[in-house]
């Protein structure tokens, strides 16, 4: 009789659970669990979450066990996806364990941001956002659905990890979560807004592709000076608020460097766009084709020579679609997504340095990561940017030195840091755009003391 009782009782939890929203659908990973499901964050829009418990939790009554939100770019490029099979999920596209996944230091949770990206869909082409601030609106909806039912998850402080375009999603929604905070909308305790080869002022960056390219021999004079002149006049537009038509001279601008280049990859300037199957540049998204090459990109980066490299969206619409099971069926993984980035155009040039100044200022804890090789969000555009920052510790910040990074008992220097009060940067060495693809002990190292990780000290990344 106490079996049955046990079971019955058990029984009933779960329904509870599933009919007020707590489990969308659960199953076992690596001697952890998984949630995911749907948000309809305005009406007839939908967006898809997917949450990871990390099988490596460390209970540490000083230090509770932090949740990693990521937040992928493009903008349209899939967190649940990209960032979970192709860079800090716990599997690879191939479905085979990363060593690397940083459950090793954090719970994930991953969103197909914004509507129409990933598996997220909306049933009104009217109803993709046009900014990021509406974007940020749309992910402080889905965190209140998330985090408000569920007060276990209230206990982990949140970290908001951004790379590329995220980055401009991180700070805005870092400073919409704080307003609902603050409201009592929201019930969570913001660790943090992590910065990763983010696209936080792209007149900087702009601005940095030319003398970068020609320091590293990529470009000659005749190659900078075309690239300065379309740069100048993209910082005029920006400033004369003219974003749409300084998307369009991005677009040029990236034409000019690659033919100057013979095709840079703009992800890894050691390297030209053909060798990897899919480097290329950003410019592209806007021709319906970015996407895809992106994917490849990044599988490439993680496939050894003569491997039998996973195909990310076969696997999307296929295994995974299947194993998510509530995906509805004339729903396709990033059949929305060049509408997002289309829709997105009026704002993609707008700056967001504004954003970060109001986080420090606020006393949020602010990490910027940067890949010594990037080009498209390059070091010396980012270190432009922060120095532009009105934030009253800056001046301290900047006459700091630098603390060097190794992994393990390995002695080569694989990167720097320097921190005051709540800002933090991180140079990453041999790295280009993808952080964690390039760099993956260094980038676990950082994450679990970003996230001030109880379990950063036993850490043994492969």
């Amino acid at each position: 009789m106490r079996n049955l009782y046990v079971l019955v009782v058990s029984v009933l939890l779960l329904v509870s659970l599933l009919v007020h929203g707590q489990i969308a659908v659960a199953s076992r990973i690596q001697g952890g669990s998984e949630d995911w499901g749907y948000v309809e964050v305005r009406p007839k829009a939908h967006m898809f979450w997917w949450l990871y418990r990390s099988p490596y939790r460390v209970e540490n009554p000083s230090k509770p066990w932090p949740i990693i939100l990521w937040l992928q770019g493009g903008p349209g490029a899939s967190g649940v996806g990209l960032g979970n099979f192709e860079e800090i999920g716990p599997l690879d596209v191939n479905l085979k364990p990363r060593n690397s996944t940083w459950l090793r230091m954090a719970d994930l949770l991953f969103v197909d941001n914004p509507v129409g990206t990933g598996f997220s869909y909306v049933d009104d082409p009217n109803l993709f956002v046009k900014t990021d601030e509406e974007a940020a609106t749309d992910l402080t909806t889905l965190l209140e659905e998330i985090f408000n039912r569920n007060s276990s998850l209230q206990k982990s402080p949140l970290y908001i990890v951004a790379e590329s375009y995220g980055g401009k999603f991180a700070v805005t929604l870092g400073l919409s979560a704080l307003k609902a905070i603050g409201a009592g909308k929201l019930k969570l305790k913001l660790g943090g807004v992590v910065l990763g080869d983010t696209w936080i002022s792209p007149e900087d960056f702009v601005l940095s592709w030319g003398p970068l390219l020609k320091d590293v021999s990529r470009i000659d004079k005749n190659g900078l000076e075309k690239a300065n002149s379309l740069a100048e006049k993209i910082k005029q537009q920006i400033s004369d608020g003219q974003y749409v038509d300084a998307t369009n001279s991005w677009a040029d601008l990236e034409g000019v460097i690659s033919t100057s280049s013979n095709s840079v990859d703009f992800y890894n300037f050691l390297l030209d766009s053909g060798m990897d199957p899919v480097s290329l540049t950003a410019a592209e998204l806007s021709q319906g084709i970015a996407m895809k090459r992106y994917m490849r990109y990044l599988s490439s980066l993680k496939s050894s020579p003569g491997a039998n490299d996973g195909d990310i969206d076969s696997l999307m619409n296929g295994a995974i679609k299947e194993k998510l099971k509530i995906i509805p069926a004339n729903v396709s993984w990033g059949g929305q997504s060049d509408s997002v980035f289309s829709s997105l155009e009026g704002d993609f040039m707008r700056p967001r340095i504004n954003e970060v100044d109001e986080l420090l200022a606020k006393g949020v804890n602010v990490t910027v990561y940067n890949g010594q090789l990037d080009v498209i969000c390059a070091t010396k555009g980012t270190e432009a940017w922060v120095g532009k920052l009105k934030w009253e510790g800056l001046p301290n910040f900047l006459n700091l030195e630098r603390t060097p990074l190794y992994c393990g008992a390995d002695s080569l220097t694989r990167g720097f840091t320097k921190s005051y009060k709540n800002l933090h940067f991180y140079w990453i060495l041999k790295a280009g755009h993808f952080v964690p693809v390039d760099q993956p002990c260094i980038a676990l190292n950082m994450v679990g003391a970003i996230t001030q990780s109880p379990a950063a000290a036993a850490a043994s990344p492969a």
